[in-house]
Protein backbone atom coordinates (compact mmCIF):
# COMPACT_ATOMS: atom_id res chain seq x y z
CA UNK A 1 0.00 0.00 0.00
CA UNK A 2 1.23 3.53 -0.68
CA UNK A 3 0.44 6.91 0.84
CA UNK A 4 -1.25 9.66 -1.16
CA UNK A 5 -0.39 13.32 -0.72
CA UNK A 6 -3.17 15.30 1.04
CA UNK A 7 -4.28 16.91 -2.25
CA UNK A 8 -4.40 13.57 -4.09
CA UNK A 9 -6.16 11.95 -1.12
CA UNK A 10 -8.90 14.62 -1.22
CA UNK A 11 -9.38 14.17 -4.99
CA UNK A 12 -9.21 10.39 -4.66
CA UNK A 13 -11.92 10.29 -1.97
CA UNK A 14 -14.31 12.55 -3.91
CA UNK A 15 -13.60 10.72 -7.17
CA UNK A 16 -14.10 7.31 -5.51
CA UNK A 17 -17.56 8.24 -4.20
CA UNK A 18 -18.58 9.74 -7.53
CA UNK A 19 -17.21 6.81 -9.56
CA UNK A 20 -19.05 4.27 -7.41
CA UNK A 21 -22.28 6.22 -8.03
CA UNK A 22 -21.55 6.32 -11.77
CA UNK A 23 -20.84 2.59 -11.90
CA UNK A 24 -24.10 1.77 -10.11
CA UNK A 25 -26.11 3.88 -12.56
CA UNK A 26 -24.30 2.57 -15.63
CA UNK A 27 -24.18 -1.08 -14.58
CA UNK A 28 -27.95 -1.13 -14.05
CA UNK A 29 -28.44 0.04 -17.63
CA UNK A 30 -25.71 -2.16 -19.08
CA UNK A 31 -26.80 -5.36 -17.32
CA UNK A 32 -30.10 -5.21 -19.21
CA UNK A 33 -28.28 -5.46 -22.56
CA UNK A 34 -27.18 -9.01 -23.39
CA UNK A 35 -27.54 -9.41 -27.14
CA UNK A 36 -24.95 -8.48 -29.74
CA UNK A 37 -26.11 -6.45 -32.69
CA UNK A 38 -24.53 -7.10 -36.05
CA UNK A 39 -23.89 -3.50 -37.08
CA UNK A 40 -22.16 -3.65 -40.49
CA UNK A 41 -21.10 -7.21 -39.67
CA UNK A 42 -18.61 -6.04 -37.00
CA UNK A 43 -20.79 -4.80 -34.14
CA UNK A 44 -20.80 -8.16 -32.41
CA UNK A 45 -16.96 -8.13 -32.51
CA UNK A 46 -17.00 -4.99 -30.36
CA UNK A 47 -19.37 -6.34 -27.69
CA UNK A 48 -17.59 -7.41 -24.52
CA UNK A 49 -14.98 -6.08 -22.15
CA UNK A 50 -11.64 -4.56 -23.15
CA UNK A 51 -8.63 -3.90 -20.88
CA UNK A 52 -7.05 -0.46 -21.31
CA UNK A 53 -3.39 -0.60 -22.35
CA UNK A 54 -2.09 2.84 -23.38
CA UNK A 55 -3.17 6.43 -23.86
CA UNK A 56 -1.24 8.09 -26.71
CA UNK A 57 -1.49 11.86 -27.02
CA UNK A 58 -1.34 13.79 -30.29
CA UNK A 59 1.73 15.58 -28.86
CA UNK A 60 3.66 12.29 -28.71
CA UNK A 61 3.42 11.51 -24.99
CA UNK A 62 2.27 8.03 -24.01
CA UNK A 63 0.77 7.08 -20.67
CA UNK A 64 0.02 3.73 -19.11
CA UNK A 65 -3.66 3.32 -18.31
CA UNK A 66 -5.51 0.77 -16.23
CA UNK A 67 -9.20 0.02 -16.50
CA UNK A 68 -11.88 -1.34 -18.81
CA UNK A 69 -14.27 -0.29 -21.53
CA UNK A 70 -17.39 -2.44 -21.92
CA UNK A 71 -19.71 -2.53 -24.93
CA UNK A 72 -23.15 -4.10 -25.04
CA UNK A 73 -25.16 -4.15 -28.25
CA UNK A 74 -26.13 -0.49 -27.78
CA UNK A 75 -24.35 0.95 -24.74
CA UNK A 76 -20.84 1.54 -23.48
CA UNK A 77 -19.17 2.23 -20.16
CA UNK A 78 -15.52 2.99 -19.39
CA UNK A 79 -13.57 3.36 -16.18
CA UNK A 80 -9.86 4.04 -16.49
CA UNK A 81 -6.94 5.58 -14.64
CA UNK A 82 -3.92 7.29 -16.17
CA UNK A 83 -0.96 6.12 -14.13
CA UNK A 84 2.00 8.07 -12.75
CA UNK A 85 4.30 5.16 -11.98
CA UNK A 86 2.31 2.79 -9.78
CA UNK A 87 -0.07 5.54 -8.62
CA UNK A 88 -3.25 6.64 -10.40
CA UNK A 89 -2.96 10.35 -11.21
CA UNK A 90 -6.13 10.84 -13.23
CA UNK A 91 -9.38 8.97 -13.55
CA UNK A 92 -12.42 8.94 -15.78
CA UNK A 93 -15.72 7.09 -15.71
CA UNK A 94 -18.04 7.60 -18.67
CA UNK A 95 -20.95 5.90 -20.32
CA UNK A 96 -23.92 6.15 -22.62
CA UNK A 97 -25.08 4.84 -25.99
CA UNK A 98 -23.09 4.34 -29.19
CA UNK A 99 -23.44 3.67 -32.89
CA UNK A 100 -20.95 1.97 -35.17
CA UNK A 101 -20.89 2.72 -38.90
CA UNK A 102 -17.94 1.41 -40.85
CA UNK A 103 -14.78 2.51 -39.07
CA UNK A 104 -16.50 5.27 -37.06
CA UNK A 105 -17.77 4.71 -33.57
CA UNK A 106 -19.91 7.56 -32.22
CA UNK A 107 -20.14 7.80 -28.45
CA UNK A 108 -23.12 9.53 -26.88
CA UNK A 109 -22.03 10.80 -23.46
CA UNK A 110 -24.77 10.43 -20.84
CA UNK A 111 -22.53 9.96 -17.78
CA UNK A 112 -19.14 11.50 -17.16
CA UNK A 113 -16.91 11.72 -14.12
CA UNK A 114 -13.28 12.79 -14.21
CA UNK A 115 -10.55 14.34 -12.10
CA UNK A 116 -6.81 14.36 -12.08
CA UNK A 117 -3.37 15.81 -11.69
CA UNK A 118 -1.29 17.35 -14.45
CA UNK A 119 0.91 14.91 -16.34
CA UNK A 120 3.16 15.41 -19.37
CA UNK A 121 0.84 16.59 -22.14
CA UNK A 122 -2.20 16.75 -19.84
CA UNK A 123 -3.34 19.74 -17.78
CA UNK A 124 -4.77 19.24 -14.29
CA UNK A 125 -8.47 18.44 -14.37
CA UNK A 126 -10.86 19.43 -11.56
CA UNK A 127 -13.50 16.97 -10.41
CA UNK A 128 -16.31 17.01 -13.01
CA UNK A 129 -19.59 15.08 -12.78
CA UNK A 130 -22.37 14.94 -15.37
CA UNK A 131 -25.46 12.73 -15.48
CA UNK A 132 -27.96 13.28 -18.30
CA UNK A 133 -31.35 11.65 -18.65
CA UNK A 134 -31.90 12.76 -22.25
CA UNK A 135 -29.68 13.14 -25.27
CA UNK A 136 -25.98 13.67 -24.62
CA UNK A 137 -23.16 15.17 -26.66
CA UNK A 138 -21.82 13.00 -29.48
CA UNK A 139 -18.13 12.19 -29.92
CA UNK A 140 -16.97 10.45 -33.09
CA UNK A 141 -13.98 8.14 -32.82
CA UNK A 142 -12.11 6.10 -35.36
CA UNK A 143 -12.16 2.42 -34.50
CA UNK A 144 -9.58 -0.18 -35.47
CA UNK A 145 -10.58 -3.70 -34.54
CA UNK A 146 -7.97 -6.41 -35.12
CA UNK A 147 -8.97 -9.66 -33.45
CA UNK A 148 -8.56 -9.09 -29.73
CA UNK A 149 -7.02 -5.62 -30.13
CA UNK A 150 -8.99 -2.37 -30.23
CA UNK A 151 -7.74 1.15 -30.91
CA UNK A 152 -9.93 4.22 -30.56
CA UNK A 153 -8.78 7.47 -32.23
CA UNK A 154 -10.39 10.71 -31.07
CA UNK A 155 -10.84 14.07 -32.88
CA UNK A 156 -8.18 15.57 -30.57
CA UNK A 157 -5.58 13.30 -32.18
CA UNK A 158 -5.29 11.26 -28.97
CA UNK A 159 -5.91 7.53 -29.00
CA UNK A 160 -6.40 4.66 -26.57
CA UNK A 161 -5.53 1.03 -27.11
CA UNK A 162 -7.20 -1.97 -25.50
CA UNK A 163 -6.94 -5.76 -25.49
CA UNK A 164 -10.03 -7.96 -25.11
CA UNK A 165 -10.53 -9.19 -21.56
CA UNK A 166 -13.84 -11.05 -22.02
CA UNK A 167 -16.63 -11.79 -24.45
CA UNK A 168 -20.36 -11.90 -23.61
Amino acid sequence: MYALSPSRLHVARRAHVAMVALLVVCSTSLSAQTGASDLDGRGSDLVGSWEAQAYALATGERHEVRGRIVFTSEEWQVLFFVMDGDEPARGSGEGGRYTLEGDELTFEHLFHLSAGDALPGLEASPLTMTARSGDGPLEPAGVELDGDRLRLSFPSGNSMSFVRSSRP
